[in-house]
């Protein structure tokens, strides 16, 4: 099995924002229907059926794919699970178009040329790798569920101080593993200061939004460990602008960084560094093969600290493995563990972002709300990287930009990085859209609606 993490746009302020899964509505309540049990097996290799057998109409549904693979978004993979079955699959390398595009904005000496681009990422099918982004903080919540379950850690209601002991003497000692995972740990941002490359408090809303802090550090983790804990009714720089700017205690605030924290919690809580865990307990249960990466340090849980929050890199495929996963309710295992206690959870949470998950109605206004009668749990990484679970349906949808790893320095998936030298970030280049500025402005619901139009009614 494999391990790996994501990149930063190519501009500063891009990146600051690459790592998160976007902003949205929080705080409101959803209903759902209860998860199916284990209906059939965690697949191996897809079954495929046509979309007239899976209950589409084939014509509606080409639309909708035609507007996923639109030139512009600079998709690689889109596809669809029915029922745990294959029904569609659109895969594409880069147009001629977006590689002009990306010669003309393109910093690198070899980047002038469209011929570069075309090279790099023209050959690009079902069985190439693609990355998640903040899709994998939700892979980090599946361990801690499995953490719970194997008796390694009490609840998520248990404080993170138990494991991060650097916090048990101050005011952090109240943050708990939920707190971490629904993104309310009252600790402070940090940031990259591109004109020095020094990290510190992030000193204004744009560079800490979306949770792009802490990215240029070689030991991204003993950054996000050593933070401050937020004075409540305190004025800072980085809290949204709305209202005084005033950070409100328990304040839903997206952070790479708790994710980061609960990284380290699965391995001093299990003694497995985030990758072996993920592989023995996740990615073999479910026949993924995956690589996370890790920040670039010698030290730490493998040779450098797995980055949690980011940067997974599979097969469009094996990624609705983990969408369907959430469908069935768990993990089917031959030792009998199958963690449906805590997928339940996720597939019944009522607010909008929850466990590191968000959740949208599956209409207008899309927004999580009392009287949803299906609430659609989806993954969301930087530019459009999404694992849709639509439970009344029991659909899949799984969208991915196009994406190479760079690796420039050695065949290690270590992220490097370096403010003020981007050449030398061995991020750059990876996600080309991110060298625009603000990524895809694909829309999964959009593309979800359209999908949805193409079930017909009796199937």
């Amino acid at each position: 099995m494999r391990v790996r993490q994501s990149f930063p746009s190519v501009l500063i302020f891009a990146f600051i924002s690459a790592c998160g899964g976007g902003g949205g509505p929080s705080g409101e309540t959803v209903t759902t229907t209860p998860p199916p049990v284990f209906e059939s097996p965690h697949p191996d290799i897809w079954d495929t059926v046509s979309a007239s057998e899976a209950g589409f109409d084939g014509d509606t549904l080409d639309s909708a794919f035609e507007y996923a693979m639109t030139d512009g978004f600079y998709s690689q993979a889109v596809l669809l699970i029915k029922d745990g079955k294959l029904v569609k699959e659109r895969d594409r390398g880069i147009t001629d178009a977006e590689a002009a595009t990306l010669a003309s904005v393109s910093g690198l000496p070899e980047g002038q040329s469209a011929g570069y681009w075309q090279d790099l990422y023209g050959d690009r099918d079902a069985a190439s790798t693609v990355t998640s982004w903040s899709t994998a903080k939700s892979f980090a919540s599946a361990l801690i569920g499995m953490a719970i379950e194997q008796g390694l850690l009490d609840s998520t209601s248990q404080s993170a101080s138990d494991f991060i002991d650097e916090w048990e003497a101050d005011d952090r000692a109240s943050i708990t593993i939920q707190h971490l995972l629904d993104m309310r740990s009252g600790l402070i941002p940090k940031c990259s200061r591109p004109d020095t490359g020094l990290v510190g408090e992030c000193s204004d809303y744009l560079s800490a939004s979306s949770g792009g802090n802490i990215i240029y550090a070689a030991g991204q983790l003993s950054e996000c460990i050593d933070r401050k804990f937020a004075v409540p009714g305190t004025v800072y720089p980085w809290v949204s602008p709305q209202g005084d700017g005033a950070y409100e205690a328990g304040q839903f605030y997206y952070s790479n960084c708790d994710t980061q924290v609960l990284g380290e919690i699965i391995f001093r809580a299990t003694g497995q560094d985030p990758g072996l865990f993920a592989q023995q307990n996740l990615f073999e249960p479910l026949n993924i093969e995956a690589d996370w990466w890790r920040d670039d340090v010698e030290t730490g849980q493998s040779n450098g600290n797995y980055l949690t929050y980011c940067c997974l890199d599979s097969t469009a495929q094996d990624f609705a493995k983990f969408g369907y996963m959430l469908l069935l309710g768990g993990i089917e295992t031959s030792e009998g563990q199958n963690y449906a206690s805590y997928v339940s959870e996720i597939l019944a949470q009522e607010e909008t972002y929850r466990n590191q998950f968000w959740a949208y109605c599956d209409g207008p206004p899309f927004t999580a709300s009392p009287d949803c009668e299906n609430v659609l749990v989806m993954t969301i990484g930087f530019d459009g990287q999404y694992i849709l679970v639509d439970q009344k349906n029991d659909i899949v949808l799984v969208r991915n930009s196009l994406y190479v790893p760079i690796l420039n320095f050695s065949d290690e998936r270590k992220m490097r990085l370096n403010p003020l030298v981007l050449a030398e970030s061995n991020w750059v280049a990876s996600l080309p859209l991110a060298m625009l500025g603000p990524g895809s402005d694909f829309g999964i619901l959009t593309f979800y609606l359209a999908v949805a139009e193409a079930l017909l009614s009796d199937s």
